[in-house]
């Protein structure tokens, strides 16, 4: 009987440390996998961010279709220009006021020098844009939300874009609690909310809803 009391109590003590040991390096280890997840979707957000604003800058507006995201990064180029600034006399008021020159305009021209593909000045050699839809995370097979659309703000039009993933899709095989958890975050260190996204519908915004623990020196 004493043997059985032995093993009983054995079995309780294994169990409750391990149920510690759950406690203590359960957050820790989704906190690993979520922080290097997070860094992979967040790298291709930045890649679709600059796709964006390339597109914008050149046609006018944002697009909400990836595969005319990538036709226009395989086919667009910048224009790289330079400014210089010129003066002329003024013709008409010279002539009015009976003298030879003394009113002069002065203006800014703006010099086309060459064009540079969009591909390799936001990509270099990479080709990597044409999987940036995809979510860089194993065994998850789905793209990134991409929506585009137009606002008015003070009796202005503008174009919008927004991107999103939910947290449910990146860390859908973590533990639940802990993914609820996160769900609810509300931090200067976090990524709050339940999506991870750059861009919004709703506001003239083009920044992510990361912290800048994600961006390198250069983005910073």
């Amino acid at each position: 009987m004493k043997l059985v009391i032995q093993i009983v109590l054995w079995i309780v003590i294994i169990f409750l440390g391990w149920k510690l040991y759950n406690s203590v390096m359960g957050p820790v280890e989704f906190n690993k996998v979520k922080e290097a997840r997070y860094a992979k979707v967040i790298a291709n957000l930045k890649d679709i961010q600059a796709a964006e604003l390339a597109h914008k800058e050149i046609t006018g507006s944002f697009t909400g279709d990836w595969d005319s995201l990538v036709r226009f990064i395989d086919t667009a180029k910048f224009a790289i220009t330079q400014r210089r600034d010129t003066s002329y006399a003024d013709v008409a008021k010279n002539k009015a006021f009976g003298i030879n020159e003394g009113y002069f305009i002065e203006e800014s021209l703006i010099d086309t020098l060459s064009f540079t593909a969009v591909k390799d000045s936001l990509y270099g050699n990479s080709d990597r844009y044409k999987t940036m839809m995809n979510i860089p995370v194993e065994g998850v097979n789905a793209k990134f939300d991409l929506k585009a659309g137009k606002i008015v703000k003070n009796d202005a039009t503008y174009s919008v874009f927004e991107v999103k993933v939910a947290k449910d899709v990146i860390l859908s095989d973590l533990n639940k609690d802990l993914l609820a958890q996160e769900k609810q975050v509300q931090s200067v260190a976090g990524v709050n909310g339940p999506y991870i996204s750059v861009g919004s519908l709703e506001d003239i915004n083009t920044t992510g809803n990361w912290p800048k623990i994600y961006d390198s020196a250069k983005d910073k």
